[in-house]
Formats: C-alpha cells, structure tokens, sequence
C-alpha cells in the first residue's frame, strides 16, 4: 500500500495498529542509547563519572534536538503537500531539510565544543567531575555533523509509509550502539569518552543506512535539486519549534535542577535524579513515539479536508496515550527497586533506598502527562505551532521553574514532586487554550 492510501484509506483503528504500535515500539528503541549510556557508565565508571555525563547531557540533548526540530517541522509541510499530491513541493522540502540538519549540525556542534569548559564551570562541577564533563560533552561534539540527521530519518521514512523500516531502523541503532558500549567502556577501557564514541558511532552508522533508499530513489520522497527560500526554512523552524522549545526548554530546567540539585544533596542527588530522568524518558519515548507516528496520518488528512478521519485518528491518539502513561505509572509504582538497581554500581548501593522513595513520587506525574502532550502533537501535525509552543513552554519550563522556587521548602521530595504538579497545572491550561481556540474558530473542521 503506498503512503497515500495508507494514511487517507485506512480505517483509524487498523491505521493505529499498523503505524502507531510500530512507531512506539520504533521511538522507546530509539532512546535505548540513552539507558545503555547510564547503565554502562553508572555501573563501570562509578558514581561521579555518572553526575558528570548527567550534568552534560542536557546539552547533548538540546544539540540532537535542533535536527529533530527540523525533521518533525519539514514532516508537517511535506505531509500537507502529499495529501494535496504535490509530490515537487514535497521533495523539496526534503531534500532542504536534510541539508539544513547536517549544517546545523556543524555549527552547533563547534560551538559545544568551543564552550564545553565554561558550561561545567558555570554549572558548579569542579576537579574531576569537570574534568569528566568536558571530554564527554567535547567527544559528542565531533560526531554532531554527521550523526545528528538520524533523528530525522524517523519522520521521513513514516512518511513513505515504512512503519517496520523505521522501526528497524531504531532496534539496530540501538543494538549496534550497545556493542559498541561494551567494547569501548568494558573491554578497551576507554573511560568516559567511550561512551559518546559508541553512541555517536552507531548513529553515524544507521544514519548512512536510513539514507541509502533516498539515495536510490525507492521511495516516495526523493532527492532533488534544492530551491531554498527563507519561506521554506522559516516554516522548517516555526513547525518543529514546538517539539525543540519542549526537548530544550526540559533540558535547561533539567539544568537548572542540577544546579540546585548539587548544592541540595551533591553528587549523590545530580545520581538520583538522573536515575528518574532515564526511567521517565522509557514512558515518554513509548508515548511519543505512538504520538509522533501518527502526526503525518493527521496532516495527509487534514491536507485532503477529511475532517472525520482525523478526528478519529486524535481519538485513538488519546487513548493510546493514556493506557501508555498510566500503565508506565503502575509498573514503576510496583518494581521501583529492580528499575533503580539497573543505573547503580554494584559495589555501591547507597543510594537506593533515596532513589526508590524518589521513583514512587516521581512516577506520578503519568496520571496525567499523556494529555497535554498528546494534544500539542496534534497541534503540531495540523501546522498550530504558536498554541503548541505555548503548551511546550508552561509544560517544560515556565511551571517548572515557578515550582522550584514555591516547593524548595520541602527539599528534595519538592524535586522529585516538581513533574506531578506541572503535569496537573498544563492539563487544565491545555483544555482552556483548546476551548479558546474552538470559541474564535481556529479549527478548520467543519
């Protein structure tokens, strides 16, 4: 079945269990790479080697996004463009992103680099763990330019309709980077820098292969000459800004909570919390991905006015998302210690009575996380990028940062509590901006 029948014909529910399981199962694969790096550098490295690489990730991370945010602001015009089948339009803006993601990638990457020792100063990391920080932060920067356009690559092959190659994709990402981990960190010994090698490494690898049926000219989007204009790279940034305000924007409150977190409990708490950050992101990549997989079914809809198709296709979205969230939730509540065990030493396990009561306050934040960030995804798919961005923003920095100051008093349990409150406060802004938007008509489905 070619892409367009696929997302235009095919009723809603099989369309969920054909795209939306596969993508989900395709996304948590996907951020496998970040549980192998914790796990292996918190169990072979030891605990201020873990602090360093969770004091510099959030900045790896925002680095990844800036593909990512071109990847998914492209997937939104040439989504549209096929629904209209207008393949020229399509193509273009393809083969523009791709060009856009590896320059953006270079520049990016020389700037981490450049400023690697300032940003661990500015942080508070001293001696060793400075030290730690600043080769993982500058190692990850050499690979930017080539390994960071594989978080594109996702978008378009969905787009083509590849569901299973993309998944594919993802699971040998994953498998090749944990091969990679365990003879850089355990057999040649390469200490931290071992880490971003293997992963950066496996990128560049799968990147190269997600891109060989483009090359070829197999697929539905193809290379073309480019014909940029400051049209095409405005709509790139203003469609994928929402998901880069959110990765980003959660990655500087993840800074900031490094900050308070090592003056509030040192390198033990910076532990902690990372270990929270790497259990939560499994719900989340589950939950985005079956989100993000189903955004082009609602914009190739949404592009041929099919307005009931792609009210049904929110639909499933939403309660897909919830069984995800809340089934996340209730395995976290019932197995904290065999999940926390995975990210400590086994010589050393201080820290896990901390973490346990820190996992059973923190996996809260599930009962509710799922609607709002299904509701932005769905924004996004219909090219709404100002509401979306506002919804990023409160959910991912601005309500975070205002519960750090109100809920300090209680210490570390107002940390870990900090995810929880922020969800329950955006669900009900999520409903007031929706409702706004349907009272002054700002939904074509009619």
């Amino acid at each position: 079945m070619n892409s367009f029948d696929l997302y235009t014909r095919t009723s809603p529910v099989k369309l969920f269990l054909t795209v939306a399981i596969p993508g989900a199962i395709s996304m948590l694969a996907s951020s496998l790479w970040g549980i192998f790096d914790s796990i292996f550098v918190g169990s072979f490295l030891g605990e201020t080697a873990f602090a360093a690489m969770n004091l510099a990730l959030p900045f790896v991370l925002i680095n990844n996004s800036l593909a990512d945010m071109i990847g998914v602001g492209s997937a939104v015009p040439i989504s549209i463009a096929l629904g209209k089948e207008d393949r020229a339009a399509a193509n273009n803006d393809f083969t523009c992103a791709c060009i856009t993601i590896v320059v953006l990638g270079a520049i990016s990457g020389a700037v981490l680099f450049a400023l690697a020792p300032l940003i661990l100063s500015v942080m508070g990391a001293q001696g060793e763990l400075a030290r730690l920080g600043v080769a993982y932060l500058r190692t990850y920067a050499c690979f930017s330019p080539f390994s960071t356009i594989v978080f594109a690559m996702d978008n378009y092959l969905r787009i083509c309709g590849k569901i299973k190659s993309s998944m594919a994709l993802n699971i040998i990402m994953s498998a090749v980077i944990l091969i990679a981990q365990y003879f850089c960190i355990c057999v040649w010994q390469l200490g931290i820098v071992g880490s971003p090698i293997a992963v950066a490494g496996g990128m560049v690898f799968c990147a190269f292969l997600a891109l060989i049926p483009f090359l070829c000219g197999k697929l539905t989007l193809r290379f073309c000459r480019p014909r940029f204009s400051l049209h095409i790279v405005r709509q790139f940034v203003s469609s994928g800004f929402p998901n880069f305000l959110n990765i980003m924007a959660s990655r500087i409150t993840s800074i900031l909570m490094n900050v308070v977190l090592l003056k509030m409990g040192g390198t033990a708490a910076v532990t902690v919390y990372g270990i929270l950050i790497n259990i939560g992101d499994l719900v989340q990549q589950f939950l985005y991905g079956s989100c993000d997989s189903l955004q082009p079914a609602i914009g190739y809809n949404w592009g041929s006015r099919k307005w009931d198709r792609v009210k049904r296709i929110v639909l499933c979205t939403l309660v897909a998302s919830a069984v995800i969230s809340i089934g996340g939730m209730a395995l976290m509540q019932m197995f904290p210690e065999a999940l926390v065990s995975l990210f400590l030493e086994e010589g050393n396990r201080d820290l896990l009575p901390m973490a346990v009561d820190a996992l059973r306050l923190y996996c809260l934040v599930n009962l509710l996380r799922w609607f709002p960030f299904a509701m932005q995804s769905f924004l996004i798919a219909i090219d709404k990028p100002a509401p979306a961005s506002v919804l990023s923003a409160a959910n991912s920095l601005v309500v975070p940062l205002a519960l750090m100051v109100i809920l300090y008093p209680i210490g570390l349990n107002g940390i870990w509590l900090n995810a929880t409150v922020t969800s329950v406060i955006v669900s009900l802004l999520t409903i007031a901006l929706f409702l706004r938007m349907k009272r002054r008509g700002e939904f074509a489905m009619k």
